[in-house]
């Protein structure tokens, strides 16, 4: 009998195990499943929490639709009546003590016609003609490898970029625009360039399928941790492991001699590494896969949610959060105000928002030092400044992911590829999976998830 150890319960390693779980079923397949998480439940950074008529989503908030539509999950987990979508409504950006719209006829902050670029109050009009050269410059010097930031800034100018388009940027992908790749961001943008002549010109041609709509995003009626619950109910054949971390992880001929915590020894034929490289890293002695983990980054975010006892309608009509773009206004990077943009979130209809304090925004040395009760008070200094609110809260939240969120550098794809040889090499049957190597968003993870299961499934038929 053959078994395969995943490691790791966050939405990745259950993805491989309900793949590798339907192959057993179905196929009668002669295999052992294990599944190992650290976490006292499973989800990893998808958790639920349910407070005074409020439902907080402490890690990811929602899901891209289209992708995880296209997976077919959802209907096989049986949760499409639990379906739900999020509202639209106004970006705005927060500067020089004032909320101000971003463009809606735009895309990450980047105009997608003239008349986006020409009317925005985010601009001065010499940043808006600077932005003009996009018409006329060809691209002669940038491959998808290179820097988005630096091929943003080229051809649309650097106040464009640095009052626009980089908070939105930014905070989508938690980095400076500098140090991330075009490949790891907005690919199609190199693209555009090549076959219209103009980053601008492109986003207009191909803006339906940027539009965003009731539908571009989607949860659960009663939250994200809906999917992880419906996948763990699945596994009823397979040995899941909570609260036990792993402590190494040895070969031994063809197999690996997998150590935990609680004293047990699992031996194992495969091996999923479905958790952050900063742990997995920890469990192989071998220099050359340490130097190639060492080459991935992490970054850091602190996420605080405040309900309150007042309707939110009393927010701009329309709004839907804002972004920060002078850091020495506000301590927080955003705010999302979850009970407009998801109304399943407050059953009252009272408001309930997220402040999000990422490691790229200079005062959060001092922030990741705070415990949750001062955490909370610079939530609530930040969110009397921008929306004036100075309503007592009676629901909050507070999430630290210091150095847990994955940094795509410009090196990412080389130290992922260093490692995919190493292990192929030395240690076949060990695989990575998730978020630190191959794509933050859920479907992705899921996807990634399901690919690792299915080359298990494809090296034991």
């Amino acid at each position: 009998m053959k078994t395969v150890l995943v490691i790791g319960g966050g939405i990745t390693g259950l993805s491989a195990m309900y793949e590798l779980h339907k192959w057993k079923q179905e196929k009668g397949a002669d295999v052992r499943l294990v599944l190992v998480e650290a976490g006292e439940e499973l989800g990893g950074k998808i958790t639920t929490v349910h407070q005074s008529g409020f439902i907080m989503e402490a890690g990811a908030d929602s899901i891209v639709s289209r992708k995880l539509e296209s997976l077919s999950l959802v209907e096989e987990l049986g949760l499409e009546q639990e379906v739900v979508y999020n509202s639209t409504g106004i970006s705005f950006i927060y500067t020089d003590g004032e909320l101000k719209a971003i463009p809606a006829d735009s895309v990450f902050g980047i105009p997608a016609s003239i008349k986006s670029l020409a009317e925005t109050t985010l601009v001065s009009a010499e940043g808006k003609i600077a932005a003009l050269k996009d018409f006329y410059t060809k691209n002669d010097q940038f491959t998808k490898n290179d820097s988005v930031g630096a091929f943003l800034e080229h051809f649309l100018g650097s106040e464009f970029v640095e009052k626009q388009i980089a908070p939105v940027l930014s905070g989508v992908y938690s980095g400076k625009l500098t140090d991330l790749t075009i490949a790891s961001t907005l690919p199609y943008l190199i693209d555009y360039k090549e076959k219209y002549g103009s980053i601008i010109k492109g986003l207009e041609a191909n803006k339906q399928q940027f539009k965003g709509g009731e539908r571009k995003f989607l949860s659960f009626k009663n939250g994200l941790s809906s999917i992880i619950e419906a996948i763990e109910n699945q596994l009823e054949d397979v040995e899941i492991f909570k609260a036990i971390k792993v402590n190494k992880i040895e070969k031994d001929n063809q197999h690996y001699r997998v150590e935990l915590n609680n004293g047990e020894v699992v031996e194992a034929d495969h091996v999923v590494l479905s958790i952050p490289h900063t742990a997995a890293e920890k469990l192989i002695d071998d220099p050359e896969l340490t130097k190639g983990f060492s080459g991935l980054r992490n970054s850091s975010l602190i996420s605080v949610y405040v309900g309150f006892d007042v309707p939110d309608r009393i927010l701009p009509a329309d709004g839907t959060g804002f972004i920060t773009a002078n850091t020495d206004e506000l301590s927080c990077n955003a705010c999302t105000w979850t009970s407009r943009k998801w109304k399943h979130t407050s059953k009252s209809g009272n408001l309930l928002v997220r402040l999000f304090y990422k490691s790229s925004h200079p005062a959060f040395a001092s922030l990741k030092e705070m415990n949750r009760e001062e955490l909370l008070k610079a939530a609530m200094n930040d969110i009397q400044k921008s929306l004036g609110i100075d309503a007592e809260p009676v629901a909050s939240e507070v999430t630290n992911w210091s150095d847990q969120m994955p940094n795509y550098l410009i090196s990412h794809p080389q130290s992922v590829a260093m490692l995919e040889q190493k292990l192929a090499a030395d240690y076949p049957g060990i695989h990575l999976a998730g978020c630190s190597y191959y794509g933050v968003g859920i479907p992705d993870c899921i996807e990634n998830g399901i690919k690792t299961a299915q080359k298990i499934i494809h090296l034991n038929k």
